[in-house]
């Protein structure tokens, strides 16, 4: 059996400032670090710079242009599997997770490391009220699609995914590379036959951040992508109620 070797995966859009405090809040815990600079503007690759001179160890991948979350996730998740990690954590660059948790996390996927170990936000009063009733629908639709109730929350960006099958995933099957990504991934690994595991994870929305998220445009995406996920769901409907019944 491969060693246990987690990396950390952190893409980069817009966020090079608050990236450099994510940055030196995590290097402590001695993992390897992935950034990916999503085809930022000069201002952020400029911090994305100061980053890599401070500590040069990390590996930076650039993209020509954006891609968005997904786009960038699969760049990293490619550069991984090259570079021999078994295990990576995702990690939004905006500094809203509680970096902390990173050694439990890790931890988890240890002890279970096949299973995709994920966070649940838990908010404090900076959390605006349109973000927690996204979650909620969000939430909703993924125990629809998925035939459980497992999924305790499909936006959050703070997870630990097994390199391998998350390989496999972003190179052989279509799915959303902006901002339904976090909810494609999740459901399709499940319904690969990845299994999953939620914690806590303490979310802060800075009152000066910056926020890729535009409200019509990206929930429109996110319907579609659960639109598309229930006629998957149709289709595969006789397989599934087959291993509900025979697991």
């Amino acid at each position: 059996m491969t060693d246990f070797n987690p990396c950390i995966l952190i893409p980069v859009y817009r966020h090079g400032k608050a990236c450099c405090d994510v940055v030196d809040s995590i290097v402590q815990y001695n993992i390897p670090l992935i950034l990916v600079d999503d085809g930022n503007e000069e201002e952020t690759k400029a911090y994305l710079r100061q980053i890599k001179e401070k500590h040069p160890e990390i590996e930076l991948v650039t993209l020509p242009k954006n891609q968005g979350k997904g786009g960038a996730f699969k760049a990293g998740v490619i550069r991984a599997k090259e570079l021999g990690y078994t295990h990576l954590l995702q990690l939004d660059a905006d500094g809203q997770h509680d970096s902390t948790k990173i050694p439990f996390f890790v931890e988890k996927a240890k002890s279970s490391p096949e299973k995709m170990i994920c966070g649940y936000p838990e908010y404090d009063e900076t959390a605006p009220g349109h973000r927690k009733g996204a979650h909620k629908f969000a939430n909703t639709w993924c125990a629809v699609v998925t035939w459980s109730s497992k999924i305790v929350d499909s936006l959050c960006g703070f997870r630990l995914y097994p390199v391998e099958s998350t390989f496999r995933f972003v190179t052989k099957k279509f799915f959303d590379k902006r901002m339904g990504f976090d909810v494609d991934i999740l459901v399709q690994m499940m319904q690969m036959g990845v299994d999953v595991e939620f914690y806590g994870v303490k979310v802060t929305y800075p009152a000066d951040g910056i926020s890729n998220f535009h409200a019509f445009r990206d929930n429109v995406r996110i319907s579609w992508v659960f639109t598309r996920l229930c006629i998957k769901m149709f289709i595969m409907s006789p397989f599934m109620l087959w291993r509900k019944l025979f697991k």
